[in-house]
This record gives C-alpha cells, sequence and structure tokens, in this order.
C-alpha cells in the first residue's frame, strides 16, 4: 500500500484578493475592451467633483457605470433616467468592492451615432470655411432700440422671451418674424425669416434665435448649412439660444453669441430697467456734486473780488504810501545833486591853475615831439649825406632814368646849393651832363 502526504496533493491556487481583482480586470480588458454597449439609464447622478455615476440596464441585465468629469464635460446632452444611449468605455473591477463596472468615455443617445458623425463632419467644414472665427463676432449693443425674433408661434421660447423682455425692458419693442422650428421645412422658414428681419428699415439693433431643447432630431434644423450662412450674414449682432445648456448647435457656432436657454438670451440683450434708472441716479447725483463745487469755487472767488472791492481805502492808503515813499526818495536826489553843484565851483578854481599848468606842459611836450619828427623828415638833411635830388624844367622831382631823354633839362640839388644839367646820350641809358 502507498500512502502519499496529504501537503502534496494539488489544489487550486490561492489568490490575495486585490490580486485576483487585478487579474479579473486584466483578462476583461483583454478579453473585451473597448466595449461599446445600450441599454437605459437609471439611477444617474453627478458627484459634486463633475464625475457621473449610474447604472446601464436591459430586460436581462443590468451593469454599473462610471463616467469621470473630462468625459462629461464632453457631453452635449444632461442624461436622465430611462433614456436609450449608447456608451462606449472600458470594461473594469472596481477593486474596493470587487463590482465590476464601466468606465464610460463617450455616450450619445441611441439612434443619433449617424446624425452626429454628420453634425461633426458638417461642423469640421464650416469651420475650415471660417465661419465659426472670434474675430468676426461683434459686441452685443449696450442699449437696443428694437430687437427682432425668430421662433415658432407655438413654442414656450416665444413665452420664456417675451416675459424677460417685458419684465426687463418694456420700453424695447420686439419685432417678431415666426417660423417653424422643427421638421423638414424648418431650416427654410428659419431662413426666410432672418432674412425678412434683415431688410427691415429702420433696421433691429439685435437678433435672437431661440427654440427649447430637445433631441438631436428635434433640433437639426439648427445643423442646417444654408442657415449657417445665413446667419453669418447677418448685418447686427445676432444670438443663439436654442435647446438646453448642453445642446450645441451649428447655428451656436456661426451665431455672434451663444446663450444656454431662450431666456438666457433674452437677458443678455435687456438689461433690467431698474440698472439704467440706478445709472442715471448715480449720474445725477456726480453731476449735483460736481456743480456744487464748482459753485463753491466760484463763491469763492465772488467773495475775494468783493472783498477788494468793499475796501477801497485799502487800496488808496497803499497807492499814498507809495507816492510818499516816492516823494521822499525825489527830495532826497535833488538835495543830493544840489550839495554835489554846490561844490563843484570851489573845486574848479582850486583846481584850474595845476590843471592848466599840466595841460600847457603836455600840449608843448606833444609839439616839440611833432618838430622832431618833421625835421627828421627835412630832404635837407639826406642832402647832407652826398645825395641830390633832380626835377625837371617844371619843378617836378624825376625819380626815373626812363622818363628822361638826351637834351633834357634837369636841376640837380645839392646841401648848398643847385646846379643846371643836360642830358647826354650814353651806352646803357641817359646821362645828364652840366649845362653851360
Amino acid at each position: 500500500m502507498t500512502i502519499r502526504d496529504s501537503h502534496t496533493t494539488p489544489g487550486p491556487r490561492v489568490w490575495p484578493v486585490g490580486a485576483l481583482c487585478r487579474a479579473v480586470a486584466g483578462a476583461l480588458d483583454a478579453r473585451f475592451n473597448p466595449v461599446a454597449v445600450r441599454g437605459e439609464i437609471s439611477g444617474f447622478s453627478r458627484a459634486s467633483s463633475g464625475h457621473c455615476y449610474f447604472a446601464l440596464k436591459d430586460d436581462s441585465g443590468q451593469l454599473r457605470c462610471a463616467m469621470f468629469r473630462r468625459a462629461a464635460g464632453l457631453l452635449d446632452f444632461s442624461p436622465r433616467d430611462g433614456d436609450q444611449v449608447e456608451v462606449r468605455g472600458r470594461l473594469a473591477v472596481y477593486e474596493p468592492r470587487g463590482d465590476l463596472q464601466l468606465v464610460v468615455e463617450s455616450l450619445q443617445r441611441a439612434g443619433q451615432g449617424a446624425l452626429f458623425d454628420q453634425f461633426l463632419q458638417r461642423k469640421a467644414r464650416l469651420e475650415a470655411e471660417g465661419l465659426f472665427d472670434p474675430a468676426r463676432k461683434r459686441p452685443l449693443p449696450a442699449m437696443p432700440r428694437a430687437v427682432g425674433l425668430v421662433t415658432s408661434l407655438g413654442a414656450a421660447a416665444l413665452h420664456d422671451v417675451v416675459t424677460a423682455l417685458r419684465r426687463r425692458v418694456p420700453h424695447i419693442p420686439v419685432i417678431l418674424a415666426p417660423a417653424a422650428v422643427q421638421g423638414a421645412g424648418a431650416p427654410a422658414e428659419i431662413v426666410r425669416a432672418l432674412q425678412s428681419l434683415y431688410a427691415l428699415e429702420p433696421a433691429v439693433d439685435v437678433i435672437l434665435l431661440v427654440r427649447g431643447g430637445g433631441s438631436i432630431e428635434d433640433l437639426w434644423a439648427f445643423n442646417d448649412e444654408t442657415l449657417a450662412r445665413t446667419i453669418v450674414q447677418s448685418p447686427v449682432p445676432l444670438i443663439c439660444g436654442v435647446g438646453h445648456e448642453t445642446d450645441f448647435t451649428i447655428a451656436d457656432f456661426c451665431a455672434d453669441l451663444r446663450a444656454p436657454t431662450p431666456t438666457a438670451a433674452a437677458e443678455l440683450v435687456s438689461a433690467p430697467q431698474a440698472m439704467w434708472l440706478g445709472a442715471i441716479d448715480l449720474l445725477a447725483d456726480r453731476l449735483e456734486g460736481a456743480l456744487g463745487t464748482r459753485l463753491d469755487a466760484l463763491g469763492q472767488r465772488l467773495d475775494q473780488a468783493a472783498a477788494r472791492l468793499g475796501r477801497p481805502s485799502a487800496l488808496v492808503a497803499r497807492q499814498q504810501l507809495r507816492l510818499a515813499h516816492q516823494t521822499q526818495r525825489l527830495r532826497y536826489a535833488v538835495l543830493s545833486r544840489t550839495q554835489h553843484l554846490a561844490h563843484v565851483p570851489r573845486s574848479i578854481s582850486a583846481d584850474f591853475p595845476r590843471k592848466l599848468e599840466r595841460a600847457l606842459t603836455g600840449r608843448r611836450e606833444r609839439l616839440e615831439r611833432v618838430a622832431l619828427r618833421l625835421k627828421l623828415l627835412d630832404p635837407a638833411l639826406v642832402l647832407q649825406r652826398g645825395y641830390a635830388l633832380l626835377t625837371d624844367a617844371d619843378g617836378h622831382a624825376v625819380v626815373s632814368a626812363q622818363k628822361l631823354n638826351p637834351g633834357d633839362a634837369v636841376v640837380a640839388r645839392l646841401a648848398d646849393g643847385s646846379v643846371d644839367l643836360t642830358v647826354m646820350p650814353g651806352k646803357s641809358g641817359t646821362r645828364p651832363t652840366p649845362g653851360p
């Protein structure tokens, strides 16, 4: 008989709980992910963190779902219990509880996939053409004189907009251009309604294009390409308030401004009357304060002028004092000049002989210097050194031999007398010879 040790008997592997959960999660990821599921939303909730939690169920099963804030922020509608939806995501195991859950990455209403793809393609094409360019968006008028409104006569949005405008700005006229906002013919009617507002004279200052919320099929008229181009051609700012906060259409991107709801669209162009009245009151207070300050300043100037005019005696006294001061200065100047002139004769009589002698001496010395200079210029002194002065028959001095001709009579003046000479011809010129 063979005896076997019970410790060597083969059995199942013993897993740590966390490791088993991770292994199951890995097997699910490898086998199923990514996965797309269709079902009905149940127990939908949105946490303060922005994450969404709900269950997806049908007649035969239920699956817990978690949609994190990043993916939830991309939703174009507000999910509600009972909505039939299609979700895409990945299966995972929530380890703290060991629950199977679907981490949702995208969520859309069931059956809207084709429409949504068409929406994305059209949006991308129009965006590439520049219809959504923020640079062409215009600011809203602060105080519109008239508001144009395009919506259906039977829509709840009409009542919401008119109520808001009547409550906030009852003085502003509203021009309604009715049009169907749902159905096959809705895009053409909306285009005609907008064009009728564009052609108004005088024109409205802003246009509201509104309707309530609905499914993507209900709002499909606002994804029409012709409507988008008509919106871009608007001569005045246009606000699109279609659907709820999470609803987006191509008209929203083409408009100058998107409003989350029709009521919000009305509020964007209708600052409350009370606010403007308050602003007027504030301006009136500021004007009153500025006017009071100005009047006070002018009053002070008037008081100062009145004070100067009210006491002319002070001005007269100042002028009299100034006149007395000038009189005293004049009297002192005349007295000083008189005293100075009185001393002048005595000073002249005392200094006259001395000054006269000095003047005569100076004149005498000057005369002697001039006489010496004249003596030095006397030609007789030159003749005494052996020179002679030649003159012609007319008594003019001869300074150049070129001016003499043979036979000319000249006179040579010497230091002790004069000699008459006659010019004789010579080899190198003329040569004077003594006369007979």
